[in-house]
């Protein structure tokens, strides 16, 4: 007669388990180690791919903002065509060499923005609206330039209601931008000369609201005046 067999505790079952499934995964080593070294040395180059790309862009980074401050004084100063081009004999590149080079870094977009107002301060509209445009940067100060700069270009042109958008697009990047109120401002003006009173009045009204300490808040009592006559 055959004896009962012993039930097995729950403990008991999940050593079994976890004895079994030690050796399938020793078994599946055994069988698979080849291409595990494979994928493993496949990996290893992709990270020391990756660590280097991350430490080239880094050092192009600071490349960059190394030439970006010694082109500033210049640009400070007000000399925008020899900040432009850069300085004959010195080390000075010129934003337009550090453009070129370094584009595709954080502080080669920063250059974008300061080559773009250098030529906008010279009367080359269409030269400072590229790079305005062309501005993919991460830093919403300097995002915030970048659509004012082509607001001020359509406005030039007396396209009224594209300038008025892109100001309103300055406007609504960053809350901490001190310049909002200016930016509202001209979104307004600008609405006002392209016959949409109806957004200019709201506009001017916010900017008396929210920003009531501000230059621009100043400035809107005439517009709305005008506005309600």
């Amino acid at each position: 007669m055959l004896s009962k067999r012993k039930k097995l505790s729950k403990k008991e079952i999940k050593e079994d388990k976890l004895v079994t499934t030690y050796y399938k995964s020793i078994e599946f080593f055994e069988n698979n180690k080849q291409k595990i070294a494979l994928y493993a040395g496949i990996l290893a180059v992709v990270v020391v791919g990756i660590i280097f790309y991350v430490n080239y862009r880094n050092d192009q980074n600071e490349k960059a903002n190394l030439e970006l401050s010694r082109v500033i004084p210049l640009y400070d100063a007000g000399s925008y065509l020899e900040a432009i081009e850069g300085r004959k004999g010195t080390k000075v590149l010129g934003l337009k060499k550090i453009v070129d080079e370094y584009g595709h870094y954080e502080y080669g977009e920063v250059a974008k923005i300061y080559l773009a107002n250098a030529y906008n301060m010279l009367g080359k509209f269409d030269e400072a609206l590229k790079f305005y445009e062309d501005y993919s940067g991460s830093n919403d100060i300097y995002k915030a330039t970048s659509k004012a700069g082509q607001a001020g270009y359509y406005a030039n042109k007396k396209e009224w209601e594209k300038a008025a958008n892109l100001f309103m697009d300055a406007a609504n990047i960053s809350k901490e931008n001190v310049l909002n109120a200016e930016y509202l401002l001209n979104a307004g003006i600008y609405y006002k000369e392209a016959g949409n009173l109806d957004e200019a009045r709201e506009i001017f009204k916010k900017v008396k609201k929210d920003y009531s300490n501000s230059m621009a808040a100043r400035e809107v009592d005439r517009y709305l005046t005008v506005l309600e006559d």
